[in-house]
């Protein structure tokens, strides 16, 4: 059937790697050092650097800014819904990303040049718009180049996706702090910006290689929501309820684990480490921690018991849990006048990360395999729109602490609070997981 394009507009019968893959693997690298550049030393620029209208040092105390950090970051995984839906409906995948990417570019200039809260209300206004209107795009026209015959390669690539994401995040996680330390937010927040225009670029270099998947339009959707794809909604959904938790400590390492760490002793390999450097060591371990889990702990787990994505999910949210229980005991420590070893923090990151892989890396595959093929985006947006609902409560909860004083919720009670947050959620989820039932839905081919 003719659409209008130029383009191919469903996957060729092949048995091989998709071309376009490697445009979207390397847009996705220069994507996320702009975005994890940008976040790393978001709260350190908001309580050490932020200036007022008049040019003079105004910044914000620690809860506040992780109260704007978390603010940020909802509004980043809340925009995925209106990306998917512009992109099902209207654009098609590849016109969205393209144009959004531009608001995103817009968002990193508005940091560059102005320093102030109307600069930073403006530049993270127009990244939360670009980066999470984009982001249930990329990942459903990741999935949209394989077919019948290839699928089986779906969850490698989905791999690679998330090694781009964690290379590009750990140069970028080392660079921008020695470049707010020593040239100034202009520099730090300028290069991710550069960043991001190369992604662009690059994404925009891949057009003839990729599969244009159309947007289904309005029928097809309604269609699609009063049928399967309707429940397969109603399926996920509780599913997603759950996540909310785990991304609701998750992404305070990059907030209250920053502030924690400015308190430790972060001498290491013959390095004092700036605070926001620390967040580096996630990536690394990602590009560890993936294949041992893909080639050695999935496979043996496979002998002794049937492995599962929602397996694989329960078992994360566990060790969510366990990894927030050793930065509460670190607030012990510091609360006996100890400055503990950041070598403390870093054992949290490894099991924090252990986590992420068995849940996020997980999540990403299951909900486009999930999904029915008109609504591949809009799936999508609803598991970011989890991490959107996860940052809202962490936001809520600094608001408070903000508003009633550091002493309402602080010191090792706060991150036990979270903690118990996680293993009611992970307890209740191992009963919603025990009784879904779906199926995989992949694209149909020429």
């Amino acid at each position: 059937m003719s659409t209008g394009t130029p383009y191919r507009t469903a996957p060729v019968r092949s048995h091989s790697m998709p071309s376009g893959i490697p445009y979207i693997v390397g847009n996705e690298a220069a994507e996320r050092f702009s975005y994890y550049g940008m976040r790393a030393i978001l709260v350190v620029f908001m309580t050490q650097y932020l200036l007022d209208e008049r040019g003079a040092h105004a910044p914000m105390g620690d809860a506040e800014a992780r109260s704007v950090y978390h603010l940020f970051s909802s509004a980043v995984y809340f925009f995925p819904v209106l990306g998917a839906l512009v992109s099902d409906l209207i654009w098609g995948k590849y016109r969205t990303i393209l144009v959004l990417s531009v608001v995103y570019c817009l968002g990193h200039l508005a940091l560059a040049l102005d320093e102030t809260r109307l600069g930073l209300s403006v530049g993270l206004a127009l990244i939360a718009i670009g980066s999470g209107g984009i982001k249930p795009c990329v990942s459903a026209h990741v999935g949209d180049q394989f077919g019948n015959t290839n699928g089986h390669l779906v969850e490698r690539v989905f791999g690679w996706f998330y090694l781009a994401i964690n290379l590009g995040a750990f140069v970028s996680s080392i660079s921008t702090p020695l470049l707010l330390q020593r040239f100034g937010p202009s520099v730090a927040f300028g290069l991710p910006g550069a960043l991001m225009l190369i992604a662009t670029w690059v994404f925009w270099l891949g057009r003839r290689e990729f599969v244009h998947i159309p947007p289904a339009g309005l029928a097809a959707v309604r269609t699609a929501l009063a049928g399967e794809g309707g429940r397969a909604i109603l399926r996920l959904t509780p599913i997603y309820v759950f996540f909310a938790a785990f991304w609701a400590l998750y992404d305070q390492t990059g907030s209250s684990w920053v502030l924690q760490a400015q308190q430790m002793d972060r001498h290491l390999l013959g390095v004092e480490w700036l605070p926001s450097q620390i967040q580096a060591i996630n990536p690394i371990l990602i590009l560890i921690l993936v294949p041992v889990f893909s080639w050695a702990v999935y496979p043996i787990a496979g002998r002794m018991v049937r492995v599962t994505p929602l397996r694989k999910i329960g078992v994360g949210l566990v060790l969510m849990v366990v990894a927030f229980c050793i930065p509460a005991w670190i607030e012990m420590r510091i609360a006996a006048g100890e400055t503990p070893s950041i070598v403390w923090q870093l054992l949290a990151w490894v099991v924090l990360t252990a986590s992420e892989v068995l849940v996020s890396v997980t999540g990403l595959e299951f909900s486009y395999t999930q999904a029915p093929a008109e609504l591949k985006s809009i799936v999508m947006s609803l598991y970011l729109l989890s991490i959107s609902l996860g940052n809202l409560l962490t936001s809520g909860v600094n608001y408070v602490i903000a508003q009633m004083g550091p002493d309402a919720l602080s010191g090792a009670g706060y991150y036990l609070f979270f903690a118990a947050i996680m293993a009611v959620a992970s307890v209740l989820f191992v009963i919603a997981a025990s009784r879904y039932r779906g199926q995989v839905q992949l694209q149909s081919q020429d």
